[in-house]
């Protein structure tokens, strides 16, 4: 029967086998959080973005008013919406969508101010749709004052939210990797510490650096490995619902969405990202790259100020 290596220097003494894997797995379960505030906020951004670049907002104003082709201002320009290649859908606001607008601006007793209020048509792009300023020119043609509003704007902050929010989510990655290092070179020192005399003497023997450093960085490498998977297993569930939550918000345009979508079995399991079901089993890795370089690290350098 073969028999386990000799733990000459103590290591199983000298690094605590509970602490150090519960101290690793809570750093990995928040590197999984920041993991997917960095990929949600493009996700989310992607989806917004594609939405809103899809999108025209036409304003026509004096909607009742008789345009100089017959019929009104607002009957013209959707004539020409409707007869223009291209388009996905027309869908011009009903008075109390207008209103639900105007409330928060004007409070509860909007729907009684007498307005003179445009008339507002929600227009989606399809494919082969023709130019913004070539449809908004054809418009004001048919309506002259009509006017037609690309989200241009809106695309662009929404792009540098999302740069935004990703830079916060890899800062506090970085963190997190910072903090699980000093946590590792904390728990590799006391291990020092506590097997001082055994490793002067092996080291007074003719034991290398390499040979000590390499003994407690693969321990410490294998401890921080499995509290890098417990952390990523925690984690899952918590990403899940997460996911499960946000999955209306990422819907494409159109899909059923709101607070009442629910996911079930494999739908649930497909609202997470795919580059998070990559980034998860990478967790326990990432773990004991971490351990094992610090430890090399720390060991050398103590080993380094021997007498």
């Amino acid at each position: 029967m073969r028999r386990g290596r000799f733990d000459d220097l103590g290591l199983k003494r000298a690094l605590a086998d509970r602490l150090l894997p519960l101290l690793v797995a809570a750093m990995a379960f928040l590197a999984a959080l920041a993991l997917a505030g960095f990929v949600g906020a493009a996700s989310l951004a992607r989806h917004w973005r594609e939405g809103a670049a899809a999108a025209l907002t036409v304003q026509v104003p004096q909607p009742g008013a008789a345009a100089a082709g017959g019929g009104t201002r607002r009957d013209r320009v959707l004539a020409v919406l409707q007869a223009t290649k291209g388009l996905g859908s027309v869908r011009p606001l009903s008075e109390g969508e207008l209103n639900d607008l105007l409330r928060p601006w004007l409070g509860a007793g909007a729907e009684t101010l007498a307005l003179p209020l445009p008339a507002v048509i929600a227009v989606r792009l399809g494919a082969g749709a023709p130019d913004a300023a070539a449809l908004a020119d054809r418009l004001r043609a048919a309506a002259p004052g009509t006017l037609v509003e690309d989200h241009a704007v809106w695309v662009g902050r929404l792009a540098a939210l999302a740069r935004s929010l990703q830079a916060c989510a890899g800062a506090a990655l970085l963190l997190v990797a910072g903090v699980a290092a000093a946590v590792v070179a904390i728990a590799t020192r006391a291990g020092l510490a506590a097997r001082r005399q055994a490793i002067e003497i092996v080291h007074g023997l003719g034991a290398t650096d390499g040979y000590i450093a390499g003994r407690f960085a693969g321990r410490t490498m294998l401890l921080a490995a499995a509290g890098g998977a417990v952390g990523a297993l925690v984690a899952l569930p918590v990403l899940l619902g997460l996911a499960e939550l946000a999955a209306p918000f990422a819907s494409p345009y159109g899909a059923e969405s709101g607070a009442g979508l629910q996911l079930q079995g494999p739908a649930t399991l497909r609202a997470l990202p795919d580059p998070l079901w990559l980034a998860l089993p990478a967790l326990p890795l990432a773990a004991a790259a971490i351990g094992w370089l610090t430890a090399q690290a720390t060991v050398r350098r103590w080993l380094r100020r021997l007498p």
